[in-house]
């Protein structure tokens, strides 16, 4: 059965207490089932998080190397980690779908959380709806 990477930056293994007037009061697990459910057998959800930079850039690495599509929140990753966007950009370039997403909208946030050095390598982004934000991305990468 194919897989879709659902990776996620630092800080996101504690959603559900972490600022939940921000980001929701449901964790990673809520996160899980709802994509799971969501993508009914038709492909296997394969949800990861770490606070290090290093990890998710192997896993990315690992997305080209098995050649699996990418849902990425890098979190605050978003905003300054050039190696970040260079190991993404090589999943994009290995032409499978990455696509960049955050629970709440960047843009109506601080100034410094509006730009994002990972937007011009992915596939897409889809921002400010809360988990639906994933699951719209789950069902751009179910469709490609």
């Amino acid at each position: 059965m194919a897989s879709v990477l659902v990776l996620n930056g630092p800080n996101l293994g504690r959603l559900g207490s972490r600022e939940p007037d921000v980001y929701g009061a449901q964790d990673l697990e809520a996160l899980r089932s709802a994509l799971t459910a969501d993508a009914a057998g038709a492909i296997e959800i394969d949800l990861r998080q770490t606070n290090d930079e290093a990890e998710l850039i192997s896993w990315l690495y690992e997305a080209v190397d098995t050649a699996t599509p990418v849902i990425l929140n890098p979190a605050a990753f978003t905003h300054y980690s050039y190696a970040l966007r260079d190991a993404a950009a090589l999943v994009t370039k290995a032409g499978l779908p990455l696509i960049e997403v955050h629970i709440s909208n960047p843009h109506a946030r601080e100034t410094f959380r509006h730009t994002s050095v990972i937007s011009a390598v992915a596939s897409g982004v889809i921002a400010g709806f809360g988990f639906d934000s994933y699951r719209l991305a789950l069902r751009s990468v179910i469709g490609l």
